[in-house]
């Protein structure tokens, strides 16, 4: 029974590495992220003559420049804006208190149930350290998933406001009171930011850093940029809305086309596992040798580490970044 503690855990500390340091890479989440710091990227342009007058194009250029930079500074959030982009009121010291929690629980079911100290030190680790920032993870995308979805018809909003005469302050402050969650906070946020002082582009910029999505820095480009540079703020915004939109229906093309795939790797992932299963409750003498000699344990540890390696694959092969 500890051995095939000892077998598990190994295979957990491998899969959490893996997830850590691969699946970035494999999944291209390292890709998409210097996507969304390169929308702001400038071409650099010849210098005019007369640097007194600066054309519209120079400031918006110099905007997006400054914008880039300053994106460019933070790459890893840390932990307070992860738990605040998950959506939770939680300080360090809760999060930490709640992963403790869990550590000691694990532990304590592991070794009651007799798996050993070093086993039972192992998953203790695993669920103290590994599920909480799972579940940050898991929140922090189910709240991106909701703000995406109400984005386009808050910016469809602002842009009726602006037509109809109202401010953009007032815009905002509209979608701040009636705009469903996570948008209306995030617009309060806005508010609250700009009621201290801080300019109003500058306000929607940091939108990103609370909610790291391309959609929210496009957001705070267009209204940074008006601010600075002027122009039809109206028409700014509707080109946006349909950005958006456009985005929306890719995304939602994308996934009814690679659901086919994904189906099929499901079911190619899941099969070696039914089928032992299902020999397993028909013959249990036949395959217990996997299990219960030493060759056997060093195959079901070979077989396992390929099946990860294919999933890993066709996870690949199967996720589409745009």
């Amino acid at each position: 029974m500890q051995t095939y503690a000892v077998f598990f855990l190994v295979a957990l500390a491998i899969g959490g590495v893996a997830w850590v340091f691969v699946y970035p890479i494999l999944s291209g989440e390292r890709k998409a992220e210097r996507r969304m710091a390169s929308v702001a990227r400038a071409e650099p342009i010849a210098r005019p003559t007369r640097a007194s007058q600066k054309s519209r194009r120079e400031q918006v250029e110099g905007t997006l420049k400054e914008l880039e930079d300053r994106q460019k500074k933070s790459k890893r959030a840390p932990l307070a804006a992860r738990i605040a982009q998950a959506g939770l009121r939680w300080s360090k010291r809760t999060f930490f208190i709640i992963a403790a929690g869990l550590g000691i629980a694990a532990f304590m079911m592991a070794f009651v149930f007799g798996a050993g100290l070093v086993p039972a030190l192992g998953f203790g680790f695993a669920a103290g350290a590994g599920l909480p920032l799972w579940l940050l993870k898991f929140l922090k995308k189910r709240r991106e998933a909701r703000f995406l979805e109400a984005l386009p018809d808050a910016v469809d909003l602002i842009v009726r406001g602006i037509k109809a005469g109202l401010p953009l302050l007032d815009s905002l402050r509209m979608i701040a009171s009636e705009a469903p969650e996570p948008v209306r906070s995030e617009f309060r946020s806005i508010i609250e930011t700009q009621t201290v002082g801080i300019p109003l582009g500058e306000a929607c910029m940091k939108l990103y850093e609370r909610m790291p999505l391309a959609e929210a820095n496009f957001f705070g480009i267009v209204i940074s940029v008006q601010q600075r540079s002027g122009g039809n703020l109206s028409e700014a915004l509707g080109n946006l809305s349909r950005v958006l939109r456009d985005r929306k229906k890719m995304k939602a093309k994308i996934k009814a086309m690679s659901m086919e795939a994904k189906a099929s790797a499901s079911i190619i992932g899941a099969l070696p596992i039914v089928v032992m299963t299902l020999v397993w409750l028909t013959s249990p003498g036949y395959i217990e040798l996997l299990w219960t000699e030493q060759l056997g344990r060093l195959m079901l540890a070979g077989c396992g580490t390929w099946m990860f390696i294919g999933v890993m694959v066709m996870r690949k092969m199967i996720n589409f970044d745009f």
